[in-house]
């Protein structure tokens, strides 16, 4: 009988029909490791442990119902049923749903995330915003229909009702919770007069209480520009949320007492104040009126006008002082300025012909030398009272 001789993808084939139908739904427990959550919104990561490891998939939309983020080196249990990839000839779990191997592995994951954020610095003191001690407008950051919340409004109400809550609601425990949250948060940031943010849950176990232990919630409060006061759950209660927020408080009623200043304690000092206002105004008055009579009693106060006597004559010697040198320099000035006058008239002109003499003048040049003088050719004799043009004389063959 011949043998039969089958393709590749006829014995894929095969063993894909025969491993899906067999292994339909399984659960198996191991060690994530290569974890990757793909851009498209689905997960990749191999599933291990000491002898043997297995690809696996989860698909966006059936990831959302994980509460937690999966980490490398966290135990899970994952169930699902076994497909075949054919273009690779490869096998992986189909996962549908994923829980932790343990409430250890999520206290591994707290710890593993902790000791990462607070080397990064978000736990700094030196970061911790300061809390308003009177807030006008609380942002709150739970779920609107919870215990919590009502507890906020009532505390609120009966120790500071001047302020203003706005809830942003969220969900706050399962798939998409820490999500939710974190755009809560940011939600409220965009608002210009939110004084205070609270953020926050009533108790439960540490899976109720894990997406306050998420990431994302953590950058969120650490990045938040209004004060954050974290209150999840009951006091022995401590979430990542708490070690990265402004404030702790152990719950979300204890936060919001710490959030708002007693109506009553207001109104006590406001009476005490009024009470011995009285009394306290006439007190700080007859303190300044003791200072002033004694500045009023000095030497400086008793002898004024020695002091601007004084003042006044080192001024008036200033002033003489001042008028000498003026009046000299002045003086000075004019005799020079006359001297150049009288050197200034000694050449005049005018002052030289008053005296008799005359000025002669040819072809429009003065005549200085004899030699110079042509007979023959007219010039002009300019006299003190007047000018006398004389014609040249010809000359005789």
């Amino acid at each position: 009988m011949k043998e039969q001789i089958l393709s590749v993808s006829q014995i894929t084939g095969l063993i894909k029909q025969t491993l899906e139908e067999n292994f339909y739904e399984v659960s198996v427990i191991g060690e994530i490791s290569n974890f990757k959550a793909h851009i498209s919104g689905h997960w990749y990561f191999t599933l291990k442990d000491s002898n043997a490891a297995i690809n696996c998939t989860m698909w966006r939309g059936v990831n959302n119902y994980v509460f937690f983020t999966p980490q490398d080196g966290m135990k899970v249990i994952v169930n699902g049923k076994i497909s075949v990839y054919p273009p690779r000839g490869s096998y992986q779990i189909d996962v549908r749903s994923m829980q932790p191997a343990g409430v250890g592995e999520l206290q591994a994951a707290f710890d593993k995330l902790k000791q990462k954020l607070a080397a990064e610095g978000l736990f700094d003191e030196k970061f911790k915003k300061p809390i308003p001690k009177y807030p006008m407008k609380i942002g709150i950051v739970t779920a609107i229909g919870s215990a919590a919340f009502q507890d906020l409004q009532s505390i609120a109400s009966r120790r500071f009702p001047l302020a203003e809550l706005v809830i942003a609601s969220c969900k706050v425990q399962g798939e998409g919770a820490a999500l939710d949250i974190a755009n809560s948060i940011k939600l409220l940031n965009q608002q210009n007069d939110i004084d205070l943010i609270i953020v926050g849950r009533g108790g439960g176990s540490l899976e109720d209480l894990w997406a306050f232990n998420e990431e994302i919630v953590a950058r969120a409060i650490f990045e938040s520009k209004i004060p954050i006061i974290s209150a999840v759950g009951h006091e022995i209660d401590f979430t990542i949320s708490d070690f990265v927020a402004d404030l702790r408080a152990p719950t979300p009623s204890a936060a919001m007492e710490l959030a708002t200043p007693n109506k009553e304690e207001l109104f006590g000092f406001i009476s005490e104040f009024s009470y011995h206002f009285e009394g306290k105004i006439i007190e700080i008055i007859s303190n300044y009126r003791g200072q002033v009579n004694l500045a009023l009693s000095s030497y400086g106060f008793r002898l004024p006008q020695d002091f601007v006597r004084n003042r006044a004559q080192f001024l008036d010697n200033l002033l003489y002082r001042f008028q000498n040198v003026f009046v000299s320099k002045l003086s000075a000035l004019k005799n020079h300025l006359a001297l150049l006058e009288s050197k200034i008239q000694t050449f005049n002109v005018d002052k030289i012909l008053q005296r008799g003499f005359i000025i002669v003048k040819q072809n429009e040049k003065f005549i200085t030398k004899k030699k110079y003088f042509n007979p023959a050719e007219s010039f002009l004799m300019k006299f003190y009272d007047g000018e006398l043009k004389i014609n040249g004389q010809e000359k005789r063959k």
